[in-house]
């Protein structure tokens, strides 16, 4: 008998749904476990009854899983030392405590830790090019590592190897790095987040595990502390797939290898990804060289067949050509409308304060973006934004109308009801052509259905008629909605959802030409 379509494909709203089903496939993993995340972090706290019974931590899980002789063996993500160094830590962090709990599973442990660096890096005129912000930026390290007790600098550099690889003197105070030749700039990264357990199930989306993105579907805590999410649990053919990516994704990224075939529909759920690789002699280049493009190609293929409704929900709204061909979809079929959800604003710009040339160059990007929407879409269009009802006294980007925002971190794409994606890409030139990313399309209308419903609920006032569902009244609905909340004081506002504020994003931008805008 097949499965239903609850068994087959579990939509996981947040990770207060998506983490309990994370740790209870691990507590019932028989024989192997396979992923590839982007973020790992073993401190996580546990929150199902059963992950609780045997401890308090994803160090207590893991440790209790390779105890029972499951194999388990993870690719992390690893990150470019001087422009990311606080993830550089975490990852090294995270493979050191991945370690420690094979040491003390005992010998028969069978843990395979795979800390993974992106293979592209920028050719030789561009890191001289970008050298003066390059050695800001590690200056800027080495301060913090510089200013911590002489423990805890060794200890933080241990966890920096990357760091300590550059130093002249790496036990010897001050810290000082080679002036020249300037450094390996990495400009790529593995963004996916999947599992398959078992070659029987895959859990897949774009939710990375540490507390930060812990959140309820209520999004009831400080805006700062809220991450909504979504990932799948599914069944099926299909899980050969992301396995057979999984294991081939280095080789193929790094040139060892050509990458697995484009998969094809297996009972409605076909797996999608983005590749690239380094381009060696390529002295001019910033970025690797596209591979594979299969998510995009989905974008731009559902686009074009779409007559209805075309609903997003996105981190990042950045890349011109699937705005464009969103657009030109719009301008050829009348008929269709679209809808798209974003957060207010960047985390970093929003909870950080962040105002630099990355910061600003993204929100030019995503302003460039929904401008192209508008022409192709007019009054057909809906951009929001989502915010907690309830008042807040800050005034900068943390905010929406008054109210904490909720941070949307989804990747989602629903088009009419024939077919969807989710995955760990953002629709920005980064996901669609540089990063590693991996994600599914799914085309049985059941799934699609039960997908968008539950998507678009999770938005809205509790018991939302059926105007806000209909593809024929959802822009009409959901933007009335939004207005009217605008309207109201936040405590009073019905659902999350609010008009998206583009103003703020077009006075922040700024293009940067010396910049790609795949970078972004």
């Amino acid at each position: 008998m097949a499965p239903s379509v609850e068994e087959r494909v579990q939509v996981l709203l947040t990770a207060a749904e998506a983490f309990p089903v994370l740790e209870r496939a691990f507590l019932e993993a028989q024989s192997e476990i396979t992923a590839g995340f982007r973020i790992f972090d073993l401190r996580t706290s546990l929150h199902s009854d059963a992950a609780r019974a045997i401890g308090r931590t994803w160090f207590d899980l893991l440790l209790h899983t390779l105890r029972r002789g499951v194999s388990v063996r993870l690719v992390l993500s690893d990150f470019d030392p001087i422009a990311r160094p606080q993830l550089h830590r975490g990852s090294w962090r995270s493979v050191r405590m991945f370690v420690a709990a094979a040491e003390l599973a005992g010998p028969k442990a069978r843990l395979e830790i795979v800390p993974a660096m992106h293979s592209a890096i920028s050719g030789p005129i561009p890191r001289a090019m970008f050298w003066p912000v390059v050695r800001s930026r590690l200056m800027r390290a080495l301060a913090w590592v510089s200013e911590q007790p002489d423990g805890g600098r060794i200890a933080l550099l241990r966890d920096l190897p990357g760091i300590r690889a550059l130093l002249t003197k790496p036990d010897q105070m001050p810290l000082r790095a080679s002036a020249l030749p300037p450094p390996m700039l990495f400009p790529a990264t593995h963004h996916q987040k999947l599992a398959v357990f078992d070659r029987k199930r895959l859990y897949i989306g774009g939710l990375d595990l540490d507390d930060r993105r812990f959140d309820t579907p209520d999004h009831d805590r400080p805006g700062h502390e809220t991450w909504h999410d979504l990932q799948l649990m599914v069944q099926g053919p299909v899980v050969a797939d992301a396995l057979a990516h999984l294991e081939n994704f280095l080789d193929a990224v790094a040139g060892r290898s050509d990458p697995v075939a484009q998969a094809p529909d297996r009972d409605g759920l076909r797996f999608v990804r983005t590749l690239s690789r380094a381009v060696p002699a390529a002295v001019m280049r910033v970025g690797p060289a596209p591979a594979i493009a299969e998510i995009a190609q989905a974008h731009h293929a559902l686009a074009a067949k779409a007559e209805r409704l075309v609903y997003l929900e996105t981190q990042y709204f950045r890349d011109r050509q699937l705005a464009q061909a969103l657009a030109d979809a719009g301008r050829k079929t009348p008929g269709l409308d679209l809808i798209l959800i974003l957060p207010a604003a960047p985390d970093d710009v929003a909870f950080h304060g962040a105002d630099g040339v990355d910061a600003r160059l993204g929100e030019f990007l995503q302003a460039r973006a929904l401008r192209i929407l508008k022409r192709g879409f007019g009054h057909r269009l809906f951009v929001g934004g989502a915010a907690q009802p309830r008042r807040t006294s800050q005034r900068g980007r943390e905010q929406l109308r008054g109210a904490p925002l909720v941070y949307i971190h989804a990747k989602l794409s629903v088009f009419d009801e024939t077919a969807a994606i989710v995955s760990s890409a953002n629709l920005n030139g980064r996901s669609l052509r540089w990063d590693t990313e991996a994600g599914l399309v799914l085309s049985q209308g059941a799934d699609v259905a039960m997908l968008r419903r539950r998507a678009m609920a999770h938005w809205l006032p509790e018991g939302a008629p059926d105007r806000f569902f209909n593809m024929e009244t959802a822009v009409q609905s959901w933007a009335g909605l939004a207005l009217a909340n605008a309207r109201r004081p936040p405590e009073q506002r019905q659902g999350f959802i609010l008009p998206y504020d583009r103003k703020a994003a077009e006075k922040f931008g700024q293009a940067f030409p010396l910049l790609p805008d795949d970078m972004l």
